[in-house]
């Protein structure tokens, strides 16, 4: 396996090909997601070739963007079977990154650690400072595509989510989900205002 070089080939890709209205699903969402899917892994203790295994998955978990918006989980699949043999990756590596990529679609279904921790990376947001400004780009370019809220609906949409919402690692629970829940409390106390 060649990480390095499937990873600088695949972020090249994303920024050439990714349309520029992908203000939530964009290059820097990835980049994120892979910084948070390493954090976690390093405190669950993932190292070797699990650890490849899972950046592979995150690298990899939203290129599907290339091709269409909606359901793209499957298309990011299929270009790891594209891809990722020409980085001398095995059939049964590819098989694990593609579960793990599969886990995402929402609702996640995690059944293993390396899926908890890429569900868990996917959605690290919600329990960060940065919560509401990456919110209000996933707003804004679900605008784009077609779902058109209001502020007042968005917020409902965003207590709805993050009360279903729940992380899978222990990492992250206790890292994230405080937070979630300030994040929680507050927009309830906005839409109770309006």
């Amino acid at each position: 396996m060649d990480f390095e070089r499937v990873k600088e080939y695949m972020i090249q890709r994303l920024k050439r090909g990714l349309a520029p209205n992908l203000y939530y699903h964009g290059v820097h969402h990835t980049i994120d997601v892979m910084r948070a899917a390493e954090e976690i892994a390093e405190a669950e203790n993932v190292k070797g070739l699990d650890k490849i295994i899972l950046m592979t998955a995150a690298l990899f978990h939203d290129v599907g963007f290339l091709i269409r918006y909606k359901e793209n989980e499957d298309i990011s699949v299929g270009m790891c079977w594209n891809i990722l043999p020409r980085f001398n990756y095995t059939q049964s590596e590819i098989m694990m990154i593609a579960h793990i990529i599969m886990s995402t679609t929402i609702p996640q279904n995690p059944v293993n650690k390396l899926d908890s921790i890429m569900c868990d990376a996917d959605l690290d947001y919600l329990g960060r400072d940065d919560f509401f400004i990456i919110g209000c780009n996933l707003r804004r370019e679900w605008k784009e595509y077609g779902n058109v809220l209001n502020v007042k609906e968005w917020y409902l949409q965003q207590i709805d989510f993050l009360s279903q919402h729940h992380y899978f690692t222990k990492t992250s629970t206790l890292r994230r989900e405080e937070k979630k829940l300030r994040h929680l409390e507050y927009l309830s106390r906005l839409v109770n205002k309006k």
